[in-house]
């Protein structure tokens, strides 16, 4: 599991999502020690940004489907706000 912030800019956002679950799983157990708690603590904000920035570039791709008022069709960049 132990990586570099490079390896993570290479996963998918699916890899980086089910690594993260087993990170939060790790740290709820309460098995990890102090410094390995770091170390997955750190390497899980890591995952999560990542995951984020995908999900930000996924909502950016999307559009959405515009008629005008003489019936011409366009797209347009969807709003998520």
């Amino acid at each position: 599991m132990a990586g570099s912030a490079t390896d993570i800019k290479k996963m998918t956002f699916e890899a980086a999502l089910a690594e993260l679950e087993e990170i939060v799983q790790k740290l709820e157990s309460g098995r990890a020690e102090l410094e390995d708690s770091i170390s997955l603590y750190e390497r899980g904000a890591a995952l999560k940004a990542h995951c984020a920035a995908k999900l930000k570039t996924a909502q950016e791709k999307i559009e959405k489907i515009v008629v005008d008022e003489k019936g011409t069709i366009s797209t347009t960049a969807a709003s998520f706000e």
